[in-house]
């Protein structure tokens, strides 16, 4: 089933967070402000969260609530900033700063909404503070696996070598080709920083080609400081396998019985492999996996129509009874 977006919405409301380490967190709210209380977590990371995130939900029976995750999109300092100190910016921190921006909002329980890097911090929210979580409805699930880095930045070189070995020896060579790209992000040169973005932007960029429907140049096109940016921080978390333990997401599911899911993953994503949604919708109890046989890691008219189904369906069947009332 395919469904047009809901026409585009302006926030009611938005502002700087202070979540300590000199860093302020970009918050806006659009839709009902008596709706359902819904977060949605965007990708990268390092991508922000972009106005498309906004028109999934249904803007009559959702409190949608939009933030950019540390050193992106709005918030400050900016990861292209090269003074911008990245010491405080992990995965733990992000962890703190959704919850403390739902306490700064008033909201007792929220459904969390993301997709790729955006469904791994949704995840470990969860896994963190379930009891402040309604619901869940992730896409292009990924739980940031150190082998889920590691075919994405080489196992898919495979399907593109030409494109890899070019990737692979703009870094300089080595062994762990993403940690190359992390130091040469915090090198004092500009030329050598923006050089490395639009290397890794490229990669990027080659393993969404052979998806279904128009994603080309995806990374490469985006802004300037947006591009170098998101290359910082997705070198950085990724170099660092998310500051999480291996299989940690999956090993620790359980903590989200009585948290419905949906799951919803293209068939044909070749970046995040569809084996990873299906060991989650395994190890979680309750989760409902969807599988779109002609969705690639960028989704498709079919699978934004699922999304926005399964939203549909959790505003109908728990509408905002918990406003922004706190939960004891």
């Amino acid at each position: 089933m395919t469904r047009d977006l809901h026409p585009p919405i302006e926030p009611y409301d938005s502002g700087l967070l202070d979540v300590g380490d000199g860093n302020q967190v970009y918050w806006e709210t659009c839709g009902n402000p008596d709706g359902k209380p819904a977060l949605v977590v965007h990708g990268g990371p390092g991508s922000g969260a972009g106005e498309g995130w906004r028109r999934p939900f249904d803007p009559d029976r959702y409190r949608i609530v939009l933030f950019d995750q540390r050193g992106c999109g709005r918030s400050t300092p900016h990861a292209a900033d090269p003074a911008t100190d990245m010491r405080h910016n992990t995965t733990a921190h992000l962890i703190a700063d959704m919850e403390r921006l739902r306490e700064h909002l008033g909201i007792g329980r929220w459904l969390l909404h993301g997709g790729s890097w955006g469904s791994t911090l949704a995840l470990a929210y969860a896994q963190t503070h379930p009891a402040r979580v309604s619901e869940m409805v992730i896409a292009a699930v990924t739980t940031t696996r150190r082998s889920e880095i590691d075919w994405l930045y080489r196992g898919v070189g495979r399907f593109y070598p030409e494109q890899w070995e070019r990737f692979r020896d703009a870094g300089g060579g080595g062994d762990d080709v993403v940690a190359a790209y992390a130091r040469l992000m915090e090198d004092p040169d500009p030329a050598v920083r923006e050089r490395a973005t639009l290397d890794w932007c490229a990669w990027e960029d080659a393993v969404l080609s052979g998806e279904p429907g128009d994603a080309k140049n995806v990374y490469t096109e985006r802004p300037p400081a947006d591009r170098i940016a998101f290359v910082r921080i997705c070198a950085r978390y990724f170099a660092h396998g998310a500051w999480l333990a291996e299989g940690q997401l999956i090993r620790d599911a359980g903590r989200l019985a009585g948290i419905p899911g949906v799951l919803i993953h293209g068939r044909l994503d070749l970046g995040g492999p569809l084996h990873t949604a299906w060991e989650l919708s395994k190890a979680w109890p309750g989760a409902e996996l969807q599988i779109v046989g002609n969705a690639g890691h960028v989704g498709s008219a079919e699978a934004r129509g699922r999304v926005m189904d399964a939203l549909d369906r959790f505003a109908a069947a728990h509408p905002a009874t918990e406003g922004g009332q706190p939960i004891a």
